[in-house]
């Protein structure tokens, strides 16, 4: 645990721009009250221009924070400048979770690891396919990528507008990566065991594309990292098609777990009822 913590309660914050939407900090006061848990999680609204600023009041103590999660759009700008990040941030270039130790601002990104507990708790052996179809080469589908490859997904195949994008991707994540634009999409989702939509297509009600997936796998798994609506346009047309589906909250809920650990020393379970409190959050909103 970090430093301020020894003689302190615990503060852990959420912070981005804008940030009043998170629901960062329903899920960590649940966690804190369901385990009877001293401590607090806090949104603070922090600018571009003042992140810096906010980064090392943090490190100096002067905020009272042992840590916190870290969303758009400073995600890129956590990563430089935290003391240590791990493998995982480095590779992304992007950290979601901070904690301090030992006088250092430790960092990591927990979002591939949300997506895979996801998968994990919704259709165990979700790994074991050998071509995944990835669409999207955004910031998003980054740690997506990384979480398929590092589950030993052997053929993973990014498919985006632009092919740059996904090219710059395939680079970063090895030879295990594939790009593609999206005349491609057709033809490379033949035999695919699992289809990820990792932009915003659908997101809010927006209309979406009509995808064929006839040529996946039998049994093949169609997610999505949206999670509003909670089925999307992709995953009612996979569901009607008769593939499984997983919707985009469980990454949400699961991407929060290691930095609760981390802050408040236990490590939380997602359970229906976390889950059904961010569902009621979303209608009311």
């Amino acid at each position: 645990m970090g430093d301020s913590q020894r003689n302190e309660v615990p503060a852990a914050f959420v912070t981005g721009w804008p940030i009043k939407h998170s629901r960062s900090p329903i899920i960590h006061r649940h966690w804190l009250k369901h385990y009877g848990l001293a401590g607090s999680y806090e949104a603070v609204a922090v600018s571009e221009e003042d992140f810096a600023a906010f980064i090392k009041a943090l490190k100096d103590g002067s905020r009272g924070f042992c840590g916190g999660n870290v969303t758009i759009p400073h995600k890129e700008t956590a990563f430089r400048l935290s003391d240590r990040p791990d493998e995982l941030a480095q590779e992304l270039g992007a950290a979601n979770t901070l904690w301090l130790q030992e006088g250092q601002l430790h960092a990591t990104n927990t979002d591939g690891y949300g997506f895979a507990a996801n998968l994990d708790g919704c259709h165990p052996g979700w790994d074991k396919v050998d071509r995944a179809v990835i669409l999207g080469a955004g910031g998003a589908s980054r740690a997506v990528i990384q979480a398929v490859r590092d589950r030993g997904v052997n053929e993973i195949h990014v498919v985006n507008r632009t092919v740059s994008r996904a090219q710059e991707l395939a680079d970063r994540f090895g030879p295990k990566i594939h790009a593609h634009g999206l005349p491609a999409l057709e033809e490379i989702m033949a035999g695919a065991g699992l289809f990820v939509n990792t932009t915003s297509l659908g997101m809010d009600g927006a209309e979406a594309t009509v995808f064929d997936f006839s040529g996946l796998k039998t049994g093949a798994l169609v997610t999505d990292i949206v999670y509003v609506p909670l089925e999307t346009p992709i995953l009612k047309q996979a569901r009607q098609e008769g593939y499984p589906t997983a919707d985009g909250l469980g990454m949400l809920l699961h991407q929060a777990v290691p930095g609760f650990e981390k802050w408040f020393g236990h490590r939380p379970v997602v359970d229906t009822a976390l889950r059904e409190l961010i569902i009621q959050d979303i209608q009311a909103a």
